[in-house]
């Protein structure tokens, strides 16, 4: 396999760039015109930390890398515009197998409508992705960062939580374990590996005046902690209003774990937590317009730190994912 061939198999592969690129794959550097206000995030995935190629398909992988980039976009609240792609490639892994990958980003890319604008390829000791991706809104006032939060405001969450967690979970279950329906287990296992970044959701909860928003992904206890020490205040969330995937309890408690916990701590939702005015909010619409659910899961009070409430007055610990734990 030859860098060059692989990058001329992926020129022929890339969808339509937007409007606002000038220059893009083929040149040194990326040119673009973006106008209003940018927003930019990198991401990483490594094969070993984020999945496994024998419990995804190459397609799936590449779809993910970039949809779990894009997710830090959505959570800002901006368009999605341009990615950069950094292929890391193993030994064992031929140039079929790279374009597979590439493939299942650029279906990321065309079903979100972002640029694949540039990237690099390198050999690697695993499958490894490096994305940046770059938002725009008409002016910084559109973004939406996470230290906005202010007591008296409103909790949210989109969608449902638990899914990716309760997923991993099935696919670790012995052979002898307790099974679930393949139709269950298998939804589970989607949520898992095709990640949908709440994009539409994002700039739907910005419009609607967020003053503080993050991602799920690395579990609602630990983002939520993220939300609450970089605004200043305190979160109190409603365990028993969290909305959790069809399917997390069943497989929770067939697995003897308690489906509460085990979706808090659970990363890889991909949801979007935001905070938000009391006054004048309405849920329906707001879900209307972001496409997806939006349950008011608590408040914002003063103080900090974060407590999930559980009947009885008891708390479960808002705990998350570590990168590096």
């Amino acid at each position: 396999m030859g860098e060059f061939d692989l990058l001329a198999r992926v020129m022929d592969r890339l969808p339509p760039p937007g409007a606002r690129l000038r220059l893009g794959p083929g040149d040194d550097a990326a040119v673009t015109v973006p106008g209003g206000a940018t927003a930019t995030s990198v991401d990483a995935l490594v094969e070993g930390v984020h999945f496994r190629r024998d419990r995804a398909s190459l397609r799936q992988i590449g779809a993910k890398a970039l949809a779990t980039a894009l997710s830090d976009l959505a959570a800002v609240g901006a368009e999605p515009g341009e990615a950069y792609v950094v292929l890391g490639v193993p030994d064992d892994l031929d140039e079929d197998g790279c374009i597979e990958a590439l493939d299942g980003i650029a279906d990321c890319a065309a079903a979100t409508g972002t640029t694949l604008a540039g990237g690099d390829v390198s050999r690697s000791p695993v499958l490894s992705f490096a994305i940046t991706v770059v938002g725009h809104a008409p002016g910084p006032e559109q973004l939406v960062g996470r230290g906005g939060a202010r007591p008296g405001d409103v909790l949210v969450l989109t969608g449902a939580i638990g899914g990716a967690a309760a997923g991993l979970l099935a696919e670790e279950l012995p052979d002898s374990g307790p099974r679930l329906p393949e139709e269950i287990a298998g939804r589970l296992r989607e949520r898992l590996l095709v990640p949908v970044p709440r994009l539409e959701a994002g700039r739907a909860l910005a419009a609607a005046g967020a003053t503080a928003m993050i991602d799920v992904s690395d579990g609602l206890g630990g983002d939520a902690g993220h939300l609450a020490e970089r605004s200043g205040v305190g979160l109190r969330i409603d365990a028993e209003a969290l909305p959790l995937d069809r399917g997390v309890a069943d497989l929770a408690e067939a697995a003897g774990r308690e489906p509460l916990r085990l979706a808090v701590s659970g990363g890889e939702d991909y949801e979007l937590l935001a905070t938000l005015p009391a006054e004048g909010l309405d849920l329906a619409a707001l879900a209307a317009a972001a496409g997806v659910a939006v349950t008011q899961v608590g408040e914002a009070v003063a103080g900090g730190g974060v407590e999930i409430r559980l009947p009885g007055g008891r708390l479960l610990e808002p705990v998350g994912f570590d990168q590096l734990g």
